[in-house]
């Protein structure tokens, strides 16, 4: 019959070093170009985690008891608690990164912009290394502000999220004027379409890899309507991340 446990959702917090030392003051003393590469190697983590937890069907969410408190037999509890408990903190780290990137960037720009004009350097001479990194950060900055904040999880068929192109598992990244720093759960994202029935919403995503090839940001017109043959005005489920 098994033992009936209370705390069963309690997330067990794995032993040993994390993958992300360097935090709070440590991180002030990193560069843009780290921020970025630090918050790269987050979400890859995160990203990899969450497979673990879509392999056994559930979110960080999902009960893992059955109706009356016992352990839920067709699932392996310690790996979904292990998993839920380090994406907890990841999460925290990937919020505090995107910030200190955010924080980096303005003052990036604020910088460039109180900094008088440079003649142009003769075409002979290279480029040097630290103004390489500043370009290549300047290049990925903006990038890095377009973290994803919601997973498609299905599209119905002939849907307006059928019509626009999505697809289960892409990650939204922009969707409007909305991003991963203002959607309030998700709340901002019903709100937009309710205000934009019948009106082209610019839609960012990030989908993922087929094996060996990279990933891909592409950008969809998601119009939003009623009376398409289905529920709601999308046609698609959307969860957060």
């Amino acid at each position: 019959m098994g033992l009936r446990m209370d705390n069963i959702h309690a997330p067990t917090v794995a032993s040993g070093p994390n993958s992300t030392q360097t935090n709070g003051d440590g991180r002030e003393k990193l560069s843009l170009p780290e921020l970025i590469a630090q918050k790269d190697r987050v979400w890859s983590e995160l990203s990899a985690l969450g497979s673990v937890l879509d392999s056994h069907g559930v979110n960080m969410s999902t009960p893992l008891t059955t109706f009356d408190g016992y352990p839920r037999p067709d699932l392996d509890i310690a790996q979904i608690r292990t998993t839920r408990a380090r994406i907890i903190p990841l999460k925290n780290d990937y919020k505090d990164l995107m910030a200190r990137i955010e924080k980096a960037m303005h003052e990036h720009w604020e910088n460039a912009a109180a900094a008088p004009p440079q003649p142009p350097a003769p075409a002979a001479v290279s480029t040097s290394q630290p103004a390489a990194q500043t370009a290549e950060a300047t290049r990925n900055s903006r990038v890095a502000l377009e973290a994803p904040f919601a997973k498609v999880n299905s599209v119905v068929a002939s849907s307006p999220a059928a019509t626009a192109g999505l697809k289960p598992g892409d990650k939204i990244t922009r969707f409007g004027d909305v991003d991963w720093m203002n959607h309030d759960k998700l709340s901002k994202v019903a709100q937009t379409v309710q205000q934009n029935e019948g009106v082209a919403i610019t839609v960012k995503i990030i989908r993922p890899a087929a094996t060996g090839a990279a990933e891909q940001r592409l950008e969809v017109q998601l119009m939003p309507r009623h009376n398409w043959g289905g529920r709601g005005m999308l046609g698609c489920h959307l969860l957060p991340l």
